[in-house]
């Protein structure tokens, strides 16, 4: 499990075609020391395995269906992307739940410089739009980061200075692909109502209840 806080900006040292996959040797020199096989690390918002740890670096794979339903597969030799070590018991939970487990791909349909941030809007299938709320919590390529707006097709987001040196949002450009994550307690609920799972759990006893 992690939490959308980025640990580092990480880099891809390596990238070899598998049999309907990829491997990747991602550089990091602040996090690979911590790292061994069987590890689960959140590479752009996606939970992967490492399979090797090599000095400042380790290797991940990630199969068809992952490169399917992520960005992955648009990486190159030495593309930067935002990498997160999964959470300890004990550590303080600064973000929101993130499984690394991405829902679908949004495309950034514009970035705005204001005056103490930016404002960045992406576009997402709309049958999403279900778990989306202003001010919910939403990983975009693995950050976890508050909704500050929403439409059918779009939803809006300010980004601080911190978030925006320390990711590599600050690279985004109009038009880019992000993996996108949504909250995992919304899709909890959904099901619960949907499967009459909790007795007298309905959408009008949600709204009574200010959700």
């Amino acid at each position: 499990m992690f939490t959308g806080l980025i640990s580092e900006i990480a880099r891809i040292q390596g990238l070899r075609k598998t049999a309907g996959g990829i491997e990747l040797e991602i550089r990091a020199p602040r996090s690979a020391g911590s790292l061994t096989a069987h590890d689960s690390v959140c590479c752009n918002g996606v939970c992967l395995t490492v399979t090797r740890r090599k000095g400042d670096s380790f290797l991940v794979e990630a199969v068809e269906e992952t490169l399917r339903k992520t960005t992955l597969g648009k990486l190159k030799r030495g593309s930067l992307l935002n990498l997160e070590l999964a959470l300890r018991v004990g550590d303080r939970m600064g973000g929101h739940i993130v499984q690394g487990h991405v829902d679908c791909v949004g495309k950034i349909s514009g970035i705005q410089k204001r005056a103490s941030s930016w404002w960045i809007e992406i576009a997402y299938p709309a049958r999403f739009s279900k778990y989306l709320i202003p001010v919910g919590s939403i990983a975009v390529d693995g950050v976890s980061l508050t909704v500050a707006s929403v439409s059918k097709r779009a939803f809006g987001l300010s980004i601080i200075p911190y978030t925006w040196e320390k990711t590599i949002v600050q690279y985004a450009v109009r038009g880019q692909a992000v993996n996108l994550e949504f909250d995992l307690i919304g899709k909890y609920l959904e099901n619960m109502i949907a499967g009459g799972g909790v007795k007298g759990l309905t959408e009008e006893r949600l709204r009574e209840w200010g959700y």
